[in-house]
């Protein structure tokens, strides 16, 4: 802020360096109300795209008290969901709720947005740019799907 002040005095400036800390401090200010961080909210037409998540979850069964892998499956026009419940997670699992999940809703969409799960990406580049695991691609191309990755650490992609 110093230089700043200094170079205005060069230009003529007769106040205070305490006038030119208080602009600025309020021009910072109202530069980052303006540019906050906006998300415009997702759309899609039906058919489009749907999402693939999963989780673990705390459940009792037969009186035991166990951890089960869900998978979930959400169309992005609808928001119709299809939830199925697995003892481990794998790569099985995964493909299994997708057959599953397609079966349900009556067909695929024409794409899939993931997150970076290791089930289905085996490396992250620069932006979206993934390297899907061959059996991965297989089950996108079976089922003429476009798997999209979902950038890191930004939850706002999937909704």
């Amino acid at each position: 802020m110093i230089r700043v002040f200094e170079e205005l005095q060069g230009l003529g400036y007769r106040g205070g360096y305490d006038a030119v800390r208080r602009y600025a401090a309020s021009w910072y200010r109202d530069r980052s109300a303006a540019t906050a961080a906006a998300f415009v909210p997702l759309s899609y037409a039906p058919g489009e795209a749907y999402q693939f998540d999963r989780s673990h979850e705390v459940v009792v069964i037969a009186g035991v008290t166990t951890t089960v892998k869900v998978a979930h499956m959400r169309l992005c026009n609808s928001r119709m969901f299809y939830v199925r419940a697995y003892p481990r997670e794998s790569q099985e699992m995964v493909f299994d709720a997708h057959d599953r999940a397609f079966a349900f809703f009556g067909g695929a969409c024409q794409r899939g947005i993931y997150d970076n799960m290791k089930t289905a990406v085996d490396a992250i580049f620069v932006g979206r740019e993934r390297r899907y695991n061959r059996r991965f691609e297989q089950l996108c191309g079976h089922y003429l799907v476009e798997p999209v990755a979902c950038t890191p650490a930004s939850g706002w992609e999937k909704g």
